[in-house]
């Protein structure tokens, strides 16, 4: 019985080379393509998927949220995130999404078939590096981690908002901007806003 593919990647080149490539494989076959997040939530509804291969980056709905949404429908399809992208910030959104694996377009064939058996079973898959950092991001004190919402306003931070312009973005008060700049100034260990940017892109906390 082969397992029933749906890829989503939004350059057709490569939704090309994925297809020839798993087409090589008897059990795998590929059944769907998507180049955008909002068609791969419709096409998972219509095709029921065995394994969904997702990139993170594409227009219209990108990949971390189209996994949210499936995952939102009650939809348990497997996703495995296939992408160049292995910031702490894209690991962490796309698992946290509801993500079953993780691999690099680096990726060996043989690796990427072995994946794609992995999550088709329930089971998760990881590229080494990833699962290295999953290692390192466990053994990590828990104070030094930063709260999605934090890492919000320290994404604005980085971008050169002031705290009543990311107090608006957010729709929240400066009041709480500056309680969370606090939080993250501690858990960084530094006392600006400068600081605390340079910081997190040290520690790939920002893409």
């Amino acid at each position: 019985m082969s397992i029933r593919l749906l890829i989503v990647d939004d350059h057709p080149v490569v939704r090309e080379g994925l297809r020839g490539m798993l087409a090589s494989q008897p059990d795998l076959s590929v059944v769907g393509e998507a180049s955008n997040g909002q068609d791969a939530l419709e096409l998972v509804e219509q095709l029921r998927p065995d394994v969904v291969i997702m990139d993170l980056r594409m227009a219209i709905m990108d990949g971390t949220t189209a996994i949210e949404s499936i995952r939102q429908r009650h939809l348990e399809t497997p996703i495995l995130v296939l992408t160049t992208f292995e910031s702490r910030v894209d690991i962490l959104r796309a698992l946290k999404a509801g993500a079953t694996g993780y691999m690099l377009k680096d990726v060996p064939r043989e690796q990427l078939f072995v994946a794609v058996r992995t999550v088709a079973q329930g089971k998760s898959a990881f590229a080494p590096e990833v699962a290295t950092f999953l290692l390192q991001e466990v053994r990590q004190p828990a104070s030094t981690l930063l709260s999605w919402r934090e890492l919000e306003v320290l994404r604005l931070v980085a971008r050169g908002a002031s705290n009543k312009e990311a107090a608006r973005s957010l729709h929240i008060s400066e009041a709480t901007i500056k309680s969370h700049l606090l939080r993250i100034f501690n858990k960084l260990g530094v006392d600006d806003r400068t600081a605390a940017v340079t910081r997190a892109l040290e520690q790939g906390l920002l893409p």
